[in-house]
């Protein structure tokens, strides 16, 4: 009898998300597959860009998108810029709040923001200078990089204070142009901080301990397997969530996908390049930019790739029209430069990759290749060198560009590579931080849609300066490009700034990543940006 009972429920849990047996998702209900897992939802820990979908479902932050995915106030109605730029004042609303009755604070963003820097959180150096520019925070920075212990007066001196509980005053040390846009990203989340001192270390750890402000409530979530939501009734903006379920289907295999939205069973199921010959003629097919930049990243302290001529070589050797067109065939673009396209555009509305053009070095040019690399081996007093190329086999499609670039290298007389593959966790977080690695394939996704959020990468000091990179040159126009006041100007000087980093290749782009997918056309309202968190939720509608 219980066996039975158990049943019904397990049908009636399918019923209202699929519709028992009928092979179709119900009406209320959007179902996305993806083939990434949620890896984290503490808006101080996480780093990817599906923990961000899932975060951004169920967590509101200052500013949020509109129908069409332009910025707008989220728990913010409103705020007020100072004449000099410096000073934001947000006003929130009074009717956000969180999902256990409490309102959201001004308090719950300085919890948030002061809890990624005493974490020493993935993305602390968003609060200062490379991003948000907030008073006070490179100077924590600074103590936390010589690990000097922090203190309450440093904390004081950060330029966040709450006027009072509905008005946010944060402080700038100099104009950020973007910052409303930055104010969308998850690490400026807030956090109620009652609630995550009071789940410990396992805040954030599972469905049970994730407080939404947001669109949707958390129910479940099956690590590896599946995410599921609710819409949340009491979230300030719930008059434009049509859906009442949210589900998200996780490290799902292409194939498993297709096949599943073939069956009704999926709304949303992303293909990779060996599907797109099979679907790209079906009204359901869709591609997009995704936004990331797949690059090498090269080791600075290998002395044999250390040489100039050599880097030109290895990023002349890849035809990255071939990669993108008959490899990977998902919409993906060969890359130009370092700053990939969509991105910003200038103060008269030009793309940035279409003012600073084409490079030379991006060029396929095999001929070209092997003989800058024949130069180089002969500056450096050898007839061959072997380099180790080392890559992710769980981030996608990172295991075909390794495959690729390891054919393309080996055209080169005299140039072995060496095949490292492991995963993405211990690519970044062991191999790359310790320099144990010669070239990496690497990629990035923009946290904001200027220039900096790649540019930046390159400083000296930058975490995620994995290479070692150094250029008084670079600093220097970076500098420039920090302090000034003039949207043209700074234009420019961003401009120089990527021509020094493509003519010395530190990093070498390879392409901008495309997404294809199978999407029902009765959904209306997802909205996709290649900037930021990938797709938010909030204004899916399914047409009868």
């Amino acid at each position: 009898m219980k066996k039975l009972k158990a049943l019904i429920v397990m049908c009636l849990a399918a019923a209202m998300l699929v519709g028992c047996g009928s092979g179709s998702v119900a009406n209320d209900t959007y179902v996305f597959s993806s083939e990434l897992d949620i890896k984290n939802l503490d808006s101080s820990d996480a780093d990817d860009g599906m923990s961000f979908n899932a975060m951004h479902a169920c967590i509101d932050g200052l500013m949020g998108l509109d129908e069409e995915g332009n910025i707008t106030g989220a728990i913010a109605e409103k705020y007020d810029v100072s004449v000099d730029q410096k000073t934001y004042t947000f006003y929130l609303r009074e009717n956000a709040n969180w999902a256990n009755g409490d309102p959201v604070t001004a308090d719950d963003f300085i919890y948030a923001w002061q809890r990624i820097l005493k974490n020493n959180g993935n993305y602390a150096y968003m609060l200062g200078s490379d991003a948000a520019s907030i008073k006070g925070v490179d100077e924590i920075l600074a103590k936390m990089g010589s690990q000097k212990e922090l203190t309450d007066d440093d904390f004081a001196n950060m330029g966040v204070t709450a006027k009072d509980d509905k008005t946010l005053v944060v402080e700038l040390t100099k104009p950020v142009s973007y910052f409303d846009e930055l104010m969308t990203f998850p690490c400026y989340y807030p956090i109620n901080q009652k609630f995550c001192e009071e789940k410990g270390d396992q805040y954030a750890k599972n469905a049970d301990n994730v407080l939404s402000n947001g669109a949707f409530i958390m129910t479940d979530w099956q690590p590896g397997k599946q995410a599921t939501f609710e819409k949340n009734e009491n979230y300030w903006n719930a008059d434009a969530v049509k859906i009442q379920n949210l589900v998200m289907n996780l490290v799902q295999d292409p194939q498993t996908a297709a096949t599943s939205f073939g069956n009704g069973e999926t709304d949303f199921a992303p293909i990779n390049s060996e599907l797109v010959d099979q679907y790209k003629n079906d009204e359901s097919y869709v591609s997009f930019n995704e936004g990331y930049l797949f690059y090498l990243e090269i080791n600075e302290k290998n002395t044999d790739l250390a040489n100039n001529k050599i880097r030109q070589a290895i990023s002349m050797a890849i035809d990255r029209d071939d990669l993108a067109n008959n490899i990977l065939k998902d919409g993906s673009k060969a890359a130009a430069g370092f700053v990939p396209r969509e991105l910003s555009v200038s103060p008269t509305g030009s793309d940035f990759r279409d003012d600073a053009g084409n490079y030379d070095v991006t060029t396929y040019n095999l001929e070209k290749a092997q003989q800058l690399f024949a130069e180089g081996l002969k500056e450096i007093g050898k007839d061959s060198i072997t380099v180790r190329l080392t890559y992710g086999t769980d981030e996608s499609p990172m295991d075909q560009m390794a495959e690729y670039l390891q054919n393309a290298l080996t055209k080169l007389d005299g140039f072995n590579v060496e095949m490292v593959a492991t995963t993405k966790q211990d690519r970044i977080y062991n191999k790359m931080a310790n320099g144990e690695f010669d070239i990496a394939c690497t990629r990035w996704g923009p946290d904001y849609g200027d220039p900096t959020t790649y540019l930046n990468l390159l400083l000296d000091g930058n975490a995620n300066n994995y290479g070692k990179y150094y250029s008084k040159d670079y600093e220097d126009v970076m500098a420039k490009v920090s302090t000034e006041a003039d949207a043209t100007t700074r234009w420019q000087y961003m401009i120089d700034a990527e021509k020094i980093i493509m003519e010395d290749l530190p990093n070498i782009p390879v392409f901008e990543k495309g997404t294809s997918a199978l999407e029902n056309q009765k959904v209306s309202g997802l909205v996709h940006r290649p900037v930021g968190v990938p797709y938010t939720f909030t204004y899916v509608e399914k047409a009868e």
